[in-house]
């Protein structure tokens, strides 16, 4: 018989972990995804009790947070929740719209100051191509990561969320690795 045994978007048993000075960059396997979008002439819903956030912006609640994707769209987050049907959860809650698990299409990095904002600040300089105004806390967008497009959440000023395909993770991995390795090295 098949041994079925669940590995990370890493290939491992347990999502790993590793500190770069201040900075700490960690796969988050447990993150539950689903997508919400809204059918013609349905009204925003609030899922679970979530006012839905405009472009731009990223929100959280009691155990679940969301971010903008686009017009009428929404990406829903359930922290510790990936091995759970969350998206019918969502879709409960979310009457006349449209919902689809998301949670193993991507994999989620979060990586987490222990000195406050400015190793965040500086590790972003290194990643993407972005104004820092538009990237401070409860902002999300989507953007290109060396060469692959992520989304990047930032959930408070020493926090901030990638979520990249899930079939890039390694190099996904390797770009945040590397770059908060640099980091470390400048000083």
């Amino acid at each position: 018989m098949t041994d079925l045994t669940p590995i990370t978007a890493l290939g491992t048993a347990e999502a790993p972990s590793v500190a770069f000075g201040p900075l700490t960059v960690a796969e988050d396997a447990r993150l539950g995804l689903a997508s919400l979008a809204l059918r013609r002439g349905a009204d925003v819903p609030e899922p679970m009790g979530l006012k839905l956030p405009g472009p731009g912006d990223c929100v959280a609640g009691a155990g679940v947070g969301a971010f903008w994707t686009g017009p009428g769209q929404w990406m829903l987050e359930a922290p510790g929740r990936a091995e759970e049907d969350f998206a019918a959860e969502v879709a409960r809650n979310a009457p006349g719209c449209s919902v689809t698990e998301q949670t193993d299409g991507w994999a989620a990095f979060d990586i987490v100051s222990d000195a406050g904002a400015a190793p965040v600040d500086a590790l972003l300089e290194r990643l993407v191509n972005l104004p820092p105004a538009s990237l401070l806390p409860g902002k999300a967008t989507r953007t290109v990561l060396e060469h692959l497009g992520v989304f990047v959440i930032r959930r408070a000023g020493d926090r901030l969320t990638v979520l990249g395909m899930r079939s890039a993770a390694g190099s996904l991995w390797h770009a945040l690795t590397v770059a908060a390795k640099r980091r470390e090295d400048a000083g």
